[in-house]
């Protein structure tokens, strides 16, 4: 179930029967058809204990269903989006940044500890990312929100991507991320580039980075 990008900050989706689609509450704009839109307690696969998990790791953000025959404008906010198309791997994002996904992706909660290990963790404290995100996993299309525009950064190996933590919107692929410091006595007296704190993201898939260091 593909998106179309109208412009940069309305996407439209075809709506079939037999399959569905889920976007966050409140993010339809218009629509053709015979579609409807129900809250969706779950948020997706997963099931309850999907639910509770992403409850309690406060990635639970408000989605509904949408179903039926026709099609469907989204948008938020006046956000940019950006549309991602997923062959089978697995993308990373905040909850707060999903604006609709495919229903067939699988979704769930992932410890930011485990990709970067203590760092990890305290990239989710200086991003203001919190220490779980949501990952969407399979053959599906995502639409995610930003602030400015999006730019995707390819990641191979031997070459990793830096980003600034307030400007890193998702990422996908086999990918390890750490956060990096480059603190120095001219950090600690106020006297630094602003950049000390890097996020660094190494293997193989790519990032999005937002042209804002701004968070939704």
């Amino acid at each position: 179930m593909p998106f179309r990008e109208i412009n940069s900050k309305m996407v439209e989706a075809q709506v079939v029967p037999g399959q569905r689609m889920f976007s966050q509450r409140g993010a339809m704009l218009a629509y053709r058809g015979d579609v409807s839109f129900t809250p969706s307690l779950t948020g997706g696969q997963g099931g309850v204990m999907g639910m509770i998990g992403r409850r309690v790791a406060n990635e639970q953000t408000p989605l509904m269903t949408v179903e039926g025959s026709g099609t469907v404008m989204f948008g938020h906010g006046g956000h940019h989006i950006q549309v991602i198309n997923l062959t089978g791997e697995t993308l990373y994002v905040e909850a707060d940044r999903l604006l609709a996904f495919d229903g067939t992706l699988q979704q769930g909660t992932m410890f930011m500890g485990s990709q970067g290990g203590v760092m990890g963790m305290v990239r989710g404290q200086v991003s203001g990312q919190g220490l779980f995100t949501t990952t969407l996993k399979g053959h599906g299309s995502v639409a995610v929100m930003a602030h400015g525009g999006v730019i995707e950064l390819p990641i191979t190996p031997n070459r990793p991507v830096h980003v600034d933590p307030q400007a890193y919107v998702a990422h996908h692929g086999d990918v390890r991320n750490k956060l990096s410091t480059a603190l120095g006595w001219r950090d600690m007296v106020g006297r630094g580039s602003g950049e000390a704190f890097q996020l660094e993201l190494s293997g193989q898939g790519a990032v999005y980075v937002q042209a804002s260091e701004e968070k939704l």
